[in-house]
């Protein structure tokens, strides 16, 4: 028996198609035995109510990425629906308690935008303000967050001044301006240390003039003292320590200026004893004009001066905030279809 020859060329054109004709029959076989097996279906979304509810759910148990997650389903899948005002609002919030400022700010004009009119508005505006108020930055780094939070806050007062969010809202407000006080009494004493005393001066009566109610006001005066007396101009040191004398006379900070002038003989029956309060009849002119250069009204008034009860080393307690207004959305009730289209008797 011969063996059979095969051509080189006539493999190479056969064997292509063959492979070809085994690959898709193969594939048919595939596509017949799996023609009845279906795709899985499409995960079905939640009812609008239940977005809701899921997210104040998640809230009240501190799950604030679920929280917020829920609400943002419900925006994307329900806009017209009737919960999606208060949805936005509690995205922000839940934002908020999550420690994500910036997408609670940007949550929250969203929805000041789109609902100006809203029983919620007081609260979006008091609740971006806190965003601002919650990234103030050490009094060591630069200020620019504490100059938009003051202006957020101050937003609160002037649009809603009889809601309950204003009166937190210059508590605040007096936090701020206690901080951008620091922030100048750091830079005085950082020029005061180089000598340089134009920049220091310029410090100090900024935060007399400037942030008359926060508690620096003691510690510029005397560093203003100090500053005076290195310089040798002993009459503007006087004039700071009879305004700081008749304002502060409990203060550590009196003491301090008075001990200087006692040290350069200064004193003069003019200056109150440290610690005995003075009242307002006893208060002589140079504690009403302030230091040299500012203008009558710098330091506190006479009728103020004999009711201040400040301490120098106590904040007034903002409130903290502890839950949203907005409660949860019970679903409405639905008619039975055959009632829907049954006429009323």
């Amino acid at each position: 028996m011969s063996d059979i020859c095969i051509k080189p060329q006539l493999l190479r054109h056969v064997l292509p198609r063959v492979l070809s004709v085994a690959l898709l029959t193969s594939l048919a076989g595939c596509g017949l035995f799996n023609e009845n097996k279906k795709l899985p279906p499409a995960p079905k979304i939640a009812a609008p109510e239940t977005l809701y509810n899921n997210g104040i759910d998640a809230l009240r148990t501190r799950r604030y990425a679920l929280a917020a997650s829920e609400f943002e389903t419900l925006q994307q899948n329900y806009p017209y629906s009737g919960y999606i005002a208060n949805a936005q609002l509690m995205e922000g919030y839940a934002y908020y308690l999550k420690g994500k400022y910036p997408e609670a700010v940007q949550q929250l004009n969203r929805f000041i935008s789109l609902h100006p009119t809203s029983s919620d508005s007081a609260y979006a505006y008091y609740l971006r303000a806190l965003c601002f108020y919650e990234q103030i930055a050490d009094v060591q780094r630069d200020q620019q967050g504490t100059a938009e939070s003051m202006d957020a806050l101050e937003e609160v007062i002037t649009r809603f001044p009889q809601s309950k969010y204003a009166r937190d809202a210059q508590l605040k407000i007096d936090l701020c301006r206690d901080h951008l006080a620091g922030k100048e009494m750091l830079v005085g004493r950082y020029y005061q240390r180089e000598k340089n005393y134009e920049g220091a001066i310029n410090r100090y009566q900024r935060v007399v003039q400037d942030f008359q109610t926060t508690n620096h006001v003691p510690e510029a005066l005397e560093r203003m003292v100090e500053v005076y007396l290195d310089l040798g101009l002993t009459d503007q040191a006087r004039k700071s320590a009879i305004v700081l004398g008749y304002n502060y006379p409990g203060s550590k900070w009196y003491r301090y200026a008075y001990d200087n002038l006692h040290r350069y003989h200064l004193l003069t029956d003019k200056f109150p004893i440290p610690g005995k309060i003075v009242s307002a009849s006893d208060m002589p002119k140079d504690a009403e004009t302030g230091t040299a250069g500012a203008k009558k009204g710098t330091a506190m008034e006479p009728d103020a001066l004999a009711t201040d009860t400040r301490n120098e080393n106590t904040q007034p307690q903002a409130m903290p905030i502890k839950a949203a207004p907005v409660t949860p959305v019970k679903a409405e009730p639905t008619a039975p279809a055959d009632s829907a289209s049954s006429p009323a008797k």
